[in-house]
């Protein structure tokens, strides 16, 4: 298969290929992907659609609605605003995932949370136990996931609350800081309730995630083998107590909240299904 800097420019080549040209000649020669985009063609095929690429359906659709904020978005500049329009997050109905309550005269809330996938981290609750416990009017929601056991976290200091799991955007929504492994769930969920966020990037798209919320001056970003108590402890204090950084996590959180969410991307299906 010829490589995509071999096709002539005007063969539909654009900014998002070029950026993501390792990636997408990975997916255009690997075995796997191209029976998968094989099957995916086939199928667009069967279904009508006029673009029956895959690989360009996806990379380059005629219309696209774009299900993370703007803010989160590399090089938002660059995008088409003609062709994509940028959302938000659409959050439906999360009532069957239950409730939490702020505790009665708590000044602080922290949530601590890596997620459902990459939470096999008991050094790094300890880390948190000793960086926050009994820090003077903090209160802590930490989730630990499935894989560690509560006899690994050692003493769990009285300020503290431990789940293997929580409704993170109920705990959001009354957080005041919000310590996150950066996966694109969580980044906009804490933008959306304007939380300042510390990121320990895990894997995949979060690092690139974490940075992105540094960039946006809300957020600081430390890495798993640099996440001391005293590290921990430092950002923490640095990012509530920075007014600017309030500032900007409240013209983040109106300028989120903007973009509509899931009202706003009905109304735009409605009207291009109506052309």
């Amino acid at each position: 298969m010829r490589s995509i800097w071999m096709r002539p420019p005007q063969d539909r080549m654009h900014w998002w290929f070029q950026h993501m040209a390792a990636m997408v000649e990975m997916l255009r020669t690997e075995p796997r992907a191209v029976a998968h985009y094989q099957r995916y063609s086939a199928w667009l095929k069967e279904c009508g659609v006029a673009e029956t690429d895959a690989m360009l359906f996806v990379g380059k659709p005629a219309r696209g609605l774009v299900l993370i904020p703007r803010a989160l978005q590399p090089q938002a500049d660059r995008v088409d605003r003609k062709r994509f329009t940028f959302v938000g997050p659409c959050f439906g109905d999360r009532s069957a995932q239950g409730s939490w309550q702020r505790p009665p005269g708590t000044r602080k809330v922290l949530l601590v949370s890596l997620g459902s996938t990459f939470t096999r981290q008991p050094g790094f609750y300890r880390a948190c136990l000793a960086a926050f416990g009994g820090l003077p009017g903090w209160h802590v929601v930490l989730q630990i996931g499935k894989h560690v056991v509560m006899e690994d976290l050692g003493t769990i200091p009285d300020n503290v609350e431990v789940h293997r799991w929580v409704p993170q955007l109920v705990v959001l929504e009354q957080a005041d800081a919000f310590i996150t492994h950066a996966g694109m769930g969580g980044s906009q969920e804490g933008l959306f309730c304007g939380v300042p966020m510390i990121a320990v990037p895990q894997a995949t798209d979060q690092f690139a995630n974490a940075d992105q919320l540094v960039a946006l001056g809300i957020a600081r970003r430390i890495d798993t083998e640099d996440a001391t108590p005293d590290a921990l402890r430092s950002a923490l204090l640095q990012l509530t107590e920075d007014p600017a950084v309030a500032t900007r996590l409240a013209a983040l959180r109106e300028e989120l909240r903007a973009e509509a969410g899931a009202a706003r991307a009905a109304e735009l299906l409605e009207k291009e299904f109506r052309l």
